[in-house]
């Protein structure tokens, strides 16, 4: 990992000679220093942003991107260390903190948050995003799984054996959707094969499904639902997808 003191300022004497920002100065230095990316367990697993149309499911492209108002686990519950924040982005968490804070950021939306740590300090969309919705924590603007709407939302994954096609299958076809979510007020609205669904659930355009092939037959999916009215609605459904995301494992490995 390129968490030593000599490549960080390597990055920054680049980023003074050229005026790249710390992400693009860091990605021209790494090829020659032969470093390596940041290990997996410092991103979450490709789950899908909520749904924003008409921009294809962010599960397509594997991290979520600075939506307008994404929910906070679009970026998931997972702790992003500061040595990990400062070597991808070239701050911590208290220095974005306070440049946020000298911006005026607690007056401002989460998209225009996420758009100017893009637009104007070159953070890559996934960074850009955690750094905004650990802001929002922060500084008591939103609780856990909730939006800047006052929505909630919740996520859940699994590592399935088999074909991203059979998964999304598994969704889509209404037989084999009984097998292990019988009675469910599930509405299919959208869907790419082997790729993505986007779904009603009690009427409501509220679940946004997203798979991706890790080779092999192995699927990574991941299900977000969004538009819960409350934290013990939200919490009880996050209860419920992980029983069924785990009942779909058993079904499709069986």
């Amino acid at each position: 990992m390129t968490g030593n003191k000599s490549f960080k300022n390597r990055v920054r004497t680049r980023m003074a000679k050229t005026g790249e920002s710390y992400t693009a100065a860091r990605r021209r230095l790494l090829p020659a220093a032969g470093e390596q990316e940041p290990a997996a367990e410092e991103r979450p697993p490709a789950v899908p942003a909520a749904e924003q149309e008409p921009a294809a499911p962010a599960a397509d492209r594997g991290v979520p991107a600075p939506d307008a108002d994404a929910p906070a686990s679009a970026v998931r519950d997972t702790i992003v260390s500061d040595d990990a924040m400062t070597v991808r982005t070239g701050r911590s968490h208290e220095e974005w903190f306070a440049l946020l804070d000298a911006w005026g950021a607690t007056g401002r939306t989460h998209g225009e948050i996420a758009r100017r740590l893009v637009e104007e300090h070159g953070v890559e969309g996934w960074w850009a995003q955690s750094i905004t919705v650990a802001y929002e924590r922060a500084r008591g603007l939103r609780a856990p799984g909730q939006s800047r709407t006052g929505d909630f939302s919740i996520s859940a994954g699994k590592i399935i054996n088999v074909p991203a096609e059979r998964v999304i299958e598994a969704f889509t076809d209404d037989d084999l959707r009984a097998r292990w979510l019988s009675g469910a007020p599930f509405e299919i609205r959208t869907s790419r094969p082997g790729k993505s669904v986007t779904a009603n659930w009690e009427g409501r355009a509220a679940l946004t499904i997203g798979v991706i092939a890790k080779g092999g037959k192995k699927t990574q999916l991941g299900l977000q639902h969004g538009k819960l009215p409350d934290a013990a609605t939200a919490a009880e459904m996050k209860t419920y997808w992980r029983e069924r995301v785990t009942a779909l494992k058993r079904l499709l490995e069986g």
